[in-house]
């Protein structure tokens, strides 16, 4: 027939009846169903998470150090800050100890050998302590006048003799440093029993290392004196060990002292002398072994020591 095989172009199921056939049924294979959403499910399970842990050092950069810690740094910073003030009083201390001790010595001329070793070791303390160890670096404290306290420079005394003249003696010695201009002038102040005078040298000086500097020295100034505004004549003087009274002929040195004031007042309009100094004879040296705003101690050339206050300390007051 035509038609039969148009009918076979299409596929055609079979049912087994399961009641019929139960030994086939129980040997085909078991067909499980995956539902595609359940599989994309576990997947999604299966995938590794990482793990966060937190270090206690994060908390402590985070929060800062414990408490425990933070006591211990509380603890070294209160002794560092005692340890410190300590320092600061023992400082004190030996700098008075230093102004005491050259009281009376008249800038060393004077001292005893003991008393130069007492000085001597106060000086040396002192430098272990120094607050500048590079004072050259700290010009600024080393600008202003100093007023020269001691000396073991056996050039100056002479100088400091009394026994120049019995009228007249050495008022005060002083450095004045200008760190602006690098410039140094030291002096000599005069006092009589009409006037004062002084004598200085002005110098140049150059730093070269965190301690030293060299010092060259241009130009000498004597200065014009300045009437004392108070003239006392003493009663009596000392000239070569020798007391003379004086109360005698004090109507006759009050003349004389009268001629010298009309002399002394013309001379002081004068203006200063100035002079060049030579220049093989006019360099030196200087270390300054402490510093700070009250005290300065250097050491020269051939180990001179030099004590010098700042104008206005309450070290130049014994």
């Amino acid at each position: 027939m035509a038609t039969v095989p148009l009918f076979t172009q299409f596929p055609c199921k079979t049912q087994v009846p399961t009641s019929s056939n139960s030994k086939l049924q129980s040997k085909s294979p078991t067909l499980v169903t995956v539902n595609p959403i359940n599989r994309r499910t576990e997947a999604r399970t299966a995938v590794h998470r990482p793990e966060f842990k937190v270090r206690v050092s994060d908390v402590n950069d985070e929060w800062g150090p414990d408490s425990s810690e933070r006591g211990s740094n509380v603890s070294v910073a209160e002794k560092e800050a005692e340890e410190a003030i300590e320092s600061v009083e023992e400082t004190e201390r030996l700098k008075r100890s230093l102004a005491d001790s050259l009281y009376g010595t008249d800038r060393g001329l004077s001292a005893s050998s003991e008393t130069r070793a007492e000085i001597s070791e106060l000086i040396t303390q002192l430098e272990s302590k120094n607050p500048n160890p590079a004072p050259n670096e700290a010009l600024f404290l080393l600008s202003g006048k100093w007023i020269l306290a001691y000396t073991s420079f056996v050039g100056l005394f002479p100088l400091l003799s009394r026994r120049i003249s019995p009228l007249v003696k050495v008022d005060e010695i002083s450095q004045t440093i200008d760190s602006d201009s690098f410039t140094v002038q030291n002096s000599v102040r005069f006092a009589g029993p009409l006037a004062t005078t002084s004598f200085s040298t002005n110098a140049k000086f150059e730093v070269q290392s965190p301690k030293r500097v060299q010092i060259k020295f241009e130009q000498g100034v004597i200065g014009t004196p300045q009437l004392t505004d108070s003239i006392e004549i003493p009663e009596s003087v000392e000239v070569l060990g020798q007391k003379i009274d004086l109360n005698p002929i004090r109507g006759l040195l009050t003349s004389v002292q009268d001629t010298a004031s009309s002399v002394a007042r013309t001379i002081s309009s004068q203006p200063p002398l100035k002079f060049s100094l030579p220049a093989d004879r006019a360099q030196s040296w200087l270390l300054t072994t402490y510093l700070d705003k009250d005290l300065r101690i250097s050491r020269g050339d051939g180990g001179s020591i030099f004590v010098l206050f700042k104008e206005g300390s309450s070290l130049l007051n014994p």
